[in-house]
């Protein structure tokens, strides 16, 4: 017998083959089930395990989108008021400052200036 990998997902279209596999079960009449896993109470309990364990996916998904989003946000609305507050200090103190240095920027007096090359 072939070795199943269950830790991957199964495609879509294998599950609504199974569905509609359980769908046309239910015409089926005077079945009588050798196996526990396959009874119609199990295969009843079964399919509505799956229904809300994949809404309840579904929810979470959609709930980390949204935190990932709010975060996304809140990344963007920092990162602009830190360059707002860059800003201000450069222009407060002036571009050659002490207090420039400390937020990141390097003082005007330490750059190196371009040279000419000789041709």
């Amino acid at each position: 017998m072939a070795i199943v990998d269950t830790s991957r997902r199964l495609q879509t279209r294998v599950i609504l083959q199974d569905v509609e596999s359980y769908e046309g079960f239910k015409a089926v009449n005077d079945y009588t089930a050798r196996r526990s896993e396959a009874t119609p109470e199990a295969l009843q309990t079964n399919l509505a395990t799956m229904q809300a364990k994949q809404q309840k996916e579904t929810e979470m998904l959609a709930l980390a989108k949204a935190a990932a989003d709010e975060a996304r946000q809140a990344e963007w609305e920092f990162h602009n008021s830190v360059i707002a507050m860059k800003e201000s200090v450069r222009g407060l103190f002036g571009p050659d400052s002490h207090e420039a240095q400390a937020i990141g920027y390097k003082k005007k007096s330490e750059r190196k200036r371009p040279r000419r090359r000789a041709a």
